[in-house]
């Protein structure tokens, strides 16, 4: 996928003004990744495909039923996919993320983006955030074991879990099934056909 593709990806299934809202996000990534690591220095060529796509594909994954509802994401890092989620669907969307510096430039991004009423930045770790989300999201962070049981709280049996895990480890899901019921199954990344997105629906632990 191009980044033309990548663009005409986002506007196909998210329409003008939304895509022009996450025209001017990206550009504040390009610009703050001078001053801190928000993304990878070698995927700012390919920042559309890369992080946007990658990011916002989760949306039709959530469900459509799930437009409206609140969206939790761990470990936003420099905004992919919890700011851009925010960009193109309605509904509160909560962006928990330890680290302080790119808190700020998160909380800067919600500023200008006039995103106050339906953004909220945790500078914090998911531990210690008490809001409850229908929709879980986590791109690549921790194991699914930590992962779980670091934001069961924050999750009810309704909650739908999006996590982004490149290549599928069948050991790893096969281990979480000992502390913990769930039903799951695995989609494949548009971006990248050997990565894989594992949702898991009616979570609870045994």
């Amino acid at each position: 996928m191009t980044e033309d593709e990548a663009r005409t990806w986002v506007l196909e299934r998210f329409g003008p003004v939304a895509t022009e809202r996450v025209v001017a996000f990206v550009a504040m990534v390009v610009e703050e990744a001078a001053h801190q690591n928000l993304i990878a220095p070698s995927t700012i060529p390919t920042i559309w495909e890369r992080h946007v796509v990658d990011s916002l594909q989760l949306v039709a994954l959530a469900g459509p039923e799930m437009h409206a509802m609140r969206w939790l994401d761990i470990g936003t890092g420099g905004g992919f996919p919890g700011m851009v989620v925010a960009l193109v669907r309605e509904g509160p969307v909560d962006l928990v993320e330890p680290r302080r510096r790119r808190a700020d430039f998160l909380e800067l991004c919600v500023a200008r983006l006039g995103l106050g009423d339906q953004v909220r930045v945790y500078p914090t770790k998911v531990e210690s955030v008490t809001a409850a989300a229908r929709i879980i999201s986590a791109r690549a962070v921790a194991s699914l074991e930590n992962l779980l049981r670091g934001a069961a709280h924050c999750a009810t049996t309704e909650t739908r879990w999006l996590l982004p895990r490149g290549r599928l480890d069948e050991a790893e899901i096969t281990a979480l099934q000992k502390p913990w019921h769930f039903m799951f199954h695995v989609e494949q990344s548009v971006t990248n056909p050997e990565s894989s997105i594992v949702v898991l629906d009616r979570v609870r632990a045994r």
